[in-house]
């Protein structure tokens, strides 16, 4: 019988079940849980804006985005959604889910950091960035009902989430700063190491090979 939270029924497939085990090896419990919630938030907010999601594909962006912070999943040369990105792709492909279907978990997560665009792409992508920005950023909750918030919040709490989250990201992106170049992940790197030194956009442009 399904896991049910919040009214929302987490796929009772082997697939999932090997997800969740998965993300529970590696990740804390400030990654898990957050991961569970942005699973049930988009979800939630899909389900409120009218979009129809396959919610075992739903639940693989949510479970994965952001294993790419955790050491048994981070790469030094590349940006932190990528490494989620490109685990559930293989991970969904050796489950026998398609290569589109597979595809678009991939895009769910490397351009979940992305504002605006994954919302106007398929809704197995559009939904892994509605369920962070509303964890993380605390976006439109009023799609969610004051009980579907207690709910799932009991399921999977958030102690001290702010502070946690933003150092997990901070541990997952400092010896790669590079790789926040263009995104919000910069702020992070910005805020914590006095020592960052951003890129600059228009200097890029003003200083390159170019001659004119």
């Amino acid at each position: 019988m399904p896991e049910v939270i919040a009214g929302i029924a987490i796929p009772d497939t082997d697939l999932v079940r090997e997800a969740t085990s998965l993300v529970r090896d590696v990740a804390d419990d400030t990654i898990f849980n957050h991961s569970r919630r942005v699973f049930l938030w988009g979800a939630l907010k899909s389900a409120a804006r009218g979009r129809e999601v396959d919610l075992e594909l739903a639940y693989v962006g949510g479970l994965f985005h952001d294993l790419g912070l955790t050491s048994a999943y981070a790469t030094k040369h590349r940006r932190f959604e990528l490494d989620g990105a490109e685990a559930a792709r293989t991970f969904l492909l050796e489950h026998g889910r398609s290569e589109q279907d597979s595809r678009n978990v991939w895009l769910a997560i490397a351009l979940h950091t992305t504002p605006e665009v994954p919302l106007h792409l398929a809704p197995e992508v559009a939904v892994v960035t509605l369920g962070v920005e509303t964890d993380v950023l605390g976006l439109d909750l009023g799609e969610i009902t004051e009980q579907q918030r207690t709910e799932v919040v009991a399921a999977h709490p958030r102690p001290d989430f702010k502070n946690r989250i933003l150092q997990a990201f901070y541990h997952g992106m400092a010896d790669r700063p590079d790789t926040t170049f263009g995104t919000m992940n910069d702020d992070v790197l910005a805020h914590f190491d006095p020592s960052f030194q951003r890129k600059d956009f228009v200097e890029i442009i003003q200083n390159n090979a170019w001659p004119e």
